[in-house]
């Protein structure tokens, strides 16, 4: 019994989703990587805190669609548990509180051990930062006014997994801000979106009869392609001229990663039955998490 149990969680903390999660982590931790200062510790507190924070996520999009509906039998994506009925709406609401704890605590640590008493205003504005992580988490899809009912997950998406990851990860190392990782958290943070436009389009008829306005309810199935080329499409545009300015011997193993992002833009463009596209958010999810590990070797060997 207690192994079915920590089995239910474990498929309600969504495990594949958690690689994409710590892409942002790792593509900022590349940039500093050969740096003299850089901590390992961090490294892995930092991941550890991002896979807290989209396990909240997940959690409270399990219970927010659950409750309002959005999760029945005509959706296209696997069954969650409160719609399977594994777990209640009290038991889900205390694992969210209690996960957002422990990504608290997380945060909070990570903090400290990368600044301990040397900048009280760096500590509060991360520890502000951690605050709206769990806030934008929950708020996706919880409350009456939950923004991912309103089309703009995709903004968020694009601020958290991409700006604030990179950008994030690389200040908690050095202190600084660097050019390279607002560029290349352009990059997570289009893949990212790229993730959820593909989980849109394949809800969109769905979300649509339930009136959940994702963006590609409001583009439309064809105007949602043509946003999701835009995406890909920009993602590895950047990536590519960003490593053409690098003198990294071995930049070229992260290009490696477009291949199949070109080969997944085929089949979106030939798709007509949503429900095939659910292969292709794995896909493309897998795929930026091999590209930010690849950016990690070409920093380290470079």
């Amino acid at each position: 019994m207690a192994f079915e149990k920590i089995s239910v969680w474990i498929r309600a903390a969504r495990l594949r989703t958690l690689p994409l999660s710590s892409s942002g982590i790792v593509v900022g931790n590349a940039l500093c990587v050969q740096d003299s200062n850089f901590s390992w510790l961090l490294f892995a507190l930092m991941l550890l805190t991002a896979i807290a924070f989209q396990i909240v996520s997940n959690l409270a999009n399990d219970y927010g669609d659950g409750v309002k509906g959005t999760d029945n039998a005509d959706r296209v994506g696997p069954a969650r548990v409160l719609q399977s009925g594994l777990l209640s709406r009290q038991a889900l609401k205390r694992g969210i509180l209690w996960m957002s704890l422990m990504a608290l605590i997380l945060a909070i640590t990570l903090i400290y051990v990368a600044f301990e008493s040397s900048s009280w205003i760096y500590f509060l504005i991360f520890f502000g930062l951690a605050l709206c992580s769990i806030w934008a988490a929950i708020s996706y899809t919880v409350g009456e006014k939950a923004y991912g009912y309103r089309g703009l997950g995709d903004v968020f998406v694009f601020v958290f997994f991409g700006l604030v990851s990179v950008l994030g990860a690389y200040f908690l190392q050095l202190n600084v801000f660097s050019t390279s990782a607002a560029f290349l958290s352009l990059v997570v943070g289009l893949l990212s979106v790229a993730v959820l436009n593909l989980n849109n389009m394949r809800d969109r008829e769905s979300d649509s009869a339930v009136g959940k306005r994702t963006l590609a309810v409001f583009l439309g199935s064809r105007g949602a392609k043509y946003y999701h080329y835009a995406l890909i499409l920009s993602a590895s545009g950047i990536l590519f001229f960003f490593f053409l300015q690098e003198s990294l011997s071995f930049y070229w193993l992260s290009l490696i990663g477009l291949i199949p992002l070109l080969m997944h833009l085929v089949i979106v463009i030939k798709n007509k039955d949503p429900k095939s596209l659910d292969p292709e958010l794995k896909k493309v999810a897998i795929t930026t998490f091999a590209i930010s590990i690849l950016i990690f070797i070409s920093f380290s060997i470079g």
